[in-house]
C-alpha cells in the first residue's frame, strides 16, 4: 500500500480503480488520490519563483486547486488526470499571485508553443520529482526536512542551518545520510518493478 501514496508507483489499473471508487462516493479513495498528487503543488510552485515567504500561500492556494480537480474530474471523458490537474492547480496559483501582487510572474507559456514536447517534458520532470517523494517519505524525519528544503524548496545550506540552530556541515551530513538512503531506495524499487 505505501507504493500508493505516489503518482509513480500509482499502477494505471489501481488508479482507474480509485477514480471509480471516487465516482461512487468514496471518501478514502478521493483523500489517496489527493495525497498521490501533492507533490505535484510542491513543483508547481517552485516553478513560479515567488519569495519564500510567500511559498505557504502558494502551496496552499495550490491544494485547493488540486482538491478541487479531484472533486470536478471527470473520467468518462478519458483525459489524463495529470494533464488536467496540471492546469487547475497552475490556475489557481497564478490567480492568487494576481490577487496578491497585482502580477503574477507566470511561467513562460511561449516555451510550449515553441517547443510542443516541452509540455511533455516536464510532466516528465514531475513524474521523477513524484518519485523522489515517495522515496523521501520513507527517511527519518531530520533527513526528510533537509532534503525537502534544499531539493524541492531550492533552499540554502546555510539558512536552513541557521533556522535549527546547527552547523552547516551537520545539514549536508544529514543529506548524504538521505541521499545514500533514497538511493537504496531506488535500487531496491527497480528491483521489485522488474520483478
Amino acid at each position: 500500500m505505501k507504493g500508493e501514496q505516489s503518482t509513480a508507483s500509482l499502477d494505471p489499473a489501481v488508479e482507474s480503480a480509485l477514480w471509480s471508487a471516487v465516482d461512487d462516493g468514496s471518501e478514502e479513495a478521493r483523500e489517496r488520490l489527493i495525497l498521490a498528487y501533492r507533490p505535484m503543488v510542491f513543483w508547481l510552485a517552485k516553478k513560479f519563483r515567488v519569495p519564500y515567504n510567500a511559498y505557504p500561500d502558494l502551496i496552499q492556494e495550490g491544494m485547493i486547486g488540486l482538491i478541487a480537480a479531484v472533486d470536478n474530474f471527470e473520467t468518462a471523458r478519458n483525459n489524463r488526470f495529470i494533464t488536467y490537474a496540471y492546469y487547475k492547480v497552475r490556475g489557481r496559483m497564478a490567480n492568487f499571485l494576481q490577487r496578491s501582487e497585482s502580477k503574477a510572474p507566470l511561467p513562460v507559456e511561449e516555451e510550449y508553443l515553441e517547443r510542443p514536447d516541452s509540455f511533455e517534458d516536464d510532466l516528465d520532470r514531475m513524474e521523477w520529482h513524484l518519485a523522489i517523494q515517495e522515496g523521501m517519505e520513507t527517511l527519518p524525519r531530520k533527513e526528510m526536512e533537509v532534503v525537502r528544503s534544499l531539493v524541492l524548496e531550492g533552499r540554502k545550506a546555510a539558512d536552513i542551518a541557521f533556522e535549527q540552530g546547527v552547523g552547516v556541515s551537520h545539514i549536508y551530513r544529514l543529506q548524504r545520510r538521505a541521499l545514500a538512503r533514497l538511493k537504496g531506495w531506488f535500487a531496491k524499487e527497480d528491483a521489485t518493478s522488474e520483478a
